[in-house]
């Protein structure tokens, strides 16, 4: 009896406790991959003086962890797909860990960018909790959850910053990363704890040889990218990454077709269904960045400038948190949005919402007020957009390729911020005056980039549009047009 009332007692609540930690634990795991990626940002002006590198080395301190987390986060959600999700994402969370007491560790360049190579497997993580959310989760909560968890890359970015500026400001540049360091031995103790072990699988033989020539082709397509401003776009060594990339690539679509158990299977891909998404997360990846980028650097130019408000790091960052409490406080609105008028509405709306944002950025970027409003505009409509795009891969692919699918989004989410900040920085590079001495962009770039952005979110919303009507909606919807007609009739013949 002692024994039953002990089961009783301990066994069940601590079961439905960890059923009602999972979406916590999980929206926790991605917003720290999205601080654990952005918290060095503020640190690179002062790194060439603290490691002793120059500039150019120190920059691989970013590029390193885009190209891991690029190559990895495919490869990582197939896996996931195949081997147990939870699995993998524990291990996702211990090398993003173990790259950052690396990183607390040592002064030395090269240790530092190979730990955040490291750290750049973290990228998988959203992709493999939107999964393991659909495997655990009754259909009603599944919306509101892949909401949440798809905006924690945009809360966790706008927290990230002001964070390490903080950091930065007030104390030794390690203890950035061994705050990182705890909150990751965290994550990963309440994720084992936590996290249920899913029971949907593909089994198979793992693709190596598409491991291999996907990971080949993106860190050419991606280096190429990210370098070409500094290297000449029309340098061999660009040019020479771009056929690299494109040969191969080439013949990694030639495998992947031919292959039994394909790394992406590309005849699903290709589908209007999942391809339109995977081309709207391309486009909304790249509208979404410049916000983040523009902005910093705006409200940091001098005053000098004539419209730069001269802020600090730490003042920077606390105008992208409106940001990040938006995307917060708006993930259950989108996700309502979704199961009333389908994701791809959500998606068009989010798409439009950016282009609005970015009307509010040219019409006025000189004062503080009108910069935070355009800004938290824009994450207004990311939030929409970014909710809605793993709803739409989730009802457009198999359970078994949940994981897989939604990395191959995350990947056009990467591979457009990449884009982005290649474009922003030529669009800056080419509209400059002195001011002090000092060659810094002028107003008419930043608002040019802004158009750009603008007009790239415009052609998101297009694509949104395009997507096929998922025929679940389709039924719902006439079920409620249905539903209408039948209350009207009744009160015409009351």
């Amino acid at each position: 009896m002692l024994f039953t009332h002990f089961s009783w007692t301990s066994g069940v609540p601590v079961a439905a406790l960890r059923e009602r930690l999972t979406v916590p634990v999980l929206a926790f795991g991605g917003i720290l991959m999205a601080v654990t990626q952005t918290v060095v940002v503020p640190l690179l002006p002062d790194l060439p003086r603290l490691t002793g590198a120059s500039a150019g080395t120190v920059s691989w301190m970013v590029t390193a962890t885009l190209l891991s987390g690029a190559v990895l986060t495919p490869v990582l959600g197939r896996a996931g797909d195949m081997y147990g999700k939870r699995r993998v994402l524990l291990i996702a969370f211990g090398l993003m860990t173990l790259g950052s007491l690396v990183c607390a560790l040592t002064s030395d360049i090269g240790v530092l960018i190979a730990a955040r190579a490291l750290q750049g497997a973290a990228a998988a993580v959203v992709p493999l909790s939107i999964s393991i959310l659909r495997d655990e989760l009754p259909p009603e909560r599944t919306g509101s959850a892949v909401a949440m968890m798809s905006s924690t890359l945009g809360i966790g970015a706008a927290l990230g910053l002001p964070l390490a500026a903080l950091i930065v400001q007030y104390a030794n540049w390690h203890v950035m990363f061994w705050v990182t360091t705890a909150l990751g031995a965290a994550a990963l103790a309440v994720a084992w704890w936590a996290v249920r072990e899913s029971p949907v699988r593909e089994p198979g033989r793992f693709d190596v040889p598409g491991a291999l020539g996907l990971a080949a082709g993106l860190v050419c397509l991606l280096l190429g990218v990210s370098q070409g401003g500094q290297w000449g776009w029309g340098s061999p060594r660009i040019l020479g990454l771009f056929a690299a990339c494109a040969v191969v690539l080439t013949l990694w679509w030639v495998h992947q077709l031919r292959a039994r158990g394909p790394l992406v299977d590309l005849r699903l891909a290709t589908r209007p269904r999942v391809a339109l998404p995977h081309l709207a997360a391309l486009l909304t990846g790249f509208s979404f960045y410049a916000n983040t980028l523009v902005t910093a650097q705006l409200v940091q130019a001098p005053e000098a400038t004539g419209y730069g408000l001269g802020l600090s790091i730490v003042a920077t960052g606390l105008c992208l948190l409106p940001s990040g409490v938006t995307m917060l406080l708006l993930s259950p609105v989108s996700a309502r949005i979704s199961v009333s008028r389908g994701p791809r509405v959500t998606l068009a709306i989010g798409a439009a919402i950016i282009a609005l944002g970015y009307a509010v950025r040219i019409a006025d970027s000189r004062d503080l007020w009108v910069i935070i409003l355009g800004a938290t505009v824009v994450s207004t409509g990311t939030t929409f957009a970014y909710s809605a795009l793993p709803t739409l891969i989730i009802r457009a692919v198999p359970a078994g390729q949940t994981a897989s699918a939604n990395g191959v989004n995350v990947l056009m989410r990467t591979i457009g911020q990449a884009v982005c900040s290649a474009a922003v920085a030529a669009v800056l590079v080419h509209h400059t005056s002195l001011v002090g001495g000092v060659s810094i962009a002028t107003l008419h770039g930043y608002l040019l980039a802004f158009a750009m952005a603008g007009t790239v979110a415009l052609v998101a919303c297009a694509a949104a549009l395009a997507i096929p009507a998922d025929p679940a909606s389709q039924d719902a919807g006439q079920a409620r047009d249905r539903t209408a007609a039948s209350r009207d009739e009744a009160l015409e013949g009351a």
